[in-house]
C-alpha cells in the first residue's frame, strides 16, 4: 500500500496459477502448505452433497455454495431450502449472527432485528445439508459431527477434487467440519468444477454459481462483480484472505493472503488473472484499491513483487 509515495503497508501471501493441462504455471510463496480454506471450499463440498443425492435448482444451488451477504434474497432462499424439505430455521446448527455485508448488517440492526440463523452468512450450505441428510435418511441433529455419513461424503469429494489426503478437521466459523488442503489442491479441485463436461455434478456447481454470482455471494461483493466482468468465470473467496478463480478450460488461480487481509485480496487476484491469460482491460477496475480521505484518492494497493514480474501468460486449452 503506498501513500505519498511511501510505501505504508505490505501484505505477504501464496499465489498459484494453473495452466489448462493442470500444471504449475506460476508460483510464489508456499503453495503445498497445509491451511484451512474456510468458505473458497465450498464449491467442493457441495459437489459432495450432490454426489450424496443432493438436489435443487441453479439459483438455490448457487445459494449453497455461498457465504451470502444476508441480503432478503438469500434469507427467502435459504428459508426455500428448508421449505423444499419441510424443515425450519430451528433445525439448523449453524452459529446465530448479523448478516456479513456491513450495509445489509447495519439496515438489519437499524430495523431491530437480532442474530439470526438464516442471517448467518453460511446458513445456505447448512440447509443443503440437512435436505442432503434428509434425502439419504441419515440423522439431522448431528449432522456437524466429522464422524457423520453426510460429513464423511464431503470429506471423499475434498480428496477426489484436491488429489490430497486431508491432514487436519477443525470446525469452521458456522459450525461445520472444515479440511484442510493445500493451496494447489484447493485450485485444482475449482479448476476440474470449472471444466467438468456437461451432466456432472461439478457442472452443476459450475453453471449454478455462473448464473447466479449474486446469489453465491451477494450484489455488491468483489466476486460477484468479478464474474460478471470475466465471461465464464468461476470464483470463490473465503474468510482469511482466500479467493479461487477458475475459467471454463481449466486455467485456475489460488490466492492465500497470509495475515488474512481481505483488502490485499483483490488486487493479487487480478494480477494472477492476469498471469493466467484474461485481458487486463476487463481486469482494471479490481487491480488496485484506493486509499481514501475522504472522496480524495491519495494513495493506492496493489500487487508487488513476483506478480509484477516478466511472465507469458498461460494459454488457453486448444480448441478440441
Amino acid at each position: 500500500m503506498v501513500r505519498g509515495d511511501i510505501v505504508e503497508g505490505v501484505h505477504h501471501g501464496s499465489v498459484v496459477v494453473l495452466s489448462a493441462d493442470g500444471g504449475v504455471a506460476f508460483q510464489a510463496g508456499d503453495i503445498e502448505a497445509a491451511f484451512y480454506p474456510c468458505s473458497a471450499l465450498k464449491p467442493v463440498q457441495v459437489v459432495g452433497m450432490l454426489r450424496a443425492g443432493l438436489s435443487l435448482d441453479d439459483e438455490l444451488l448457487a445459494l449453497a455454495v455461498a457465504s451470502h451477504s444476508g441480503e432478503e434474497r438469500h434469507l427467502v432462499g435459504v428459508q426455500g431450502i428448508l421449505d423444499f424439505a419441510g424443515l425450519a430455521e430451528a433445525d439448523l446448527r449453524n452459529a446465530p449472527d448479523w448478516p456479513c455485508d456491513p450495509a445489509v448488517r447495519e439496515a438489519w440492526v437499524r430495523c431491530g432485528r437480532g442474530l439470526s440463523r438464516l442471517a448467518q452468512n453460511g446458513s445456505g450450505t447448512h440447509a443443503a445439508m440437512l435436505v442432503t441428510a434428509q434425502a439419504r435418511g441419515w440423522p439431522l441433529d448431528d449432522y456437524l459431527d466429522s464422524g457423520h455419513p453426510l460429513q464423511q461424503s464431503i470429506a471423499e469429494a475434498v480428496e477426489d477434487l484436491t488429489g490430497e489426503r486431508i491432514a487436519r478437521v477443525t470446525v469452521d466459523e458456522c459450525g461445520a467440519p472444515l479440511f484442510s488442503v493445500s493451496l494447489e489442491g484447493l485450485t485444482r479441485a475449482v479448476a476440474q468444477i470449472a471444466s467438468a463436461d456437461p451432466g456432472t455434478e461439478e457442472a452443476a456447481v459450475s453453471n449454478a454459481i455462473r448464473n447466479h454470482p449474486e446469489m453465491a455471494s451477494g450484489s455488491w461483493r468483489d466476486v460477484a462483480r468479478l464474474m460478471r466482468a470475466v465471461p465464464g468465470l468461476l470464483a470463490n473467496d473465503g474468510f482469511e484472505g482466500i479467493q479461487v478463480a477458475a475459467l471454463p478450460d481449466g486455467r485456475a488461480v489460488g490466492v492465500k493472503i497470509a495475515d488474512g487481509g481481505d483488502r490485499a485480496l483483490m488486487p493479487v487476484v487480478a494480477a494472477a488473472l492476469a498471469l493466467c491469460g484474461v485481458d487486463q482491460g476487463v481486469l482494471t477496475e479490481f487491480a488496485s484499491r484506493p486509499v481514501l480521505r475522504g472522496m480524495t484518492m491519495v494513495g493506492s494497493l496493489s500487487a508487488a513483487g513476483a506478480l509484477t514480474s516478466d511472465f507469458s501468460p498461460v494459454p488457453p486449452a486448444p480448441e478440441e
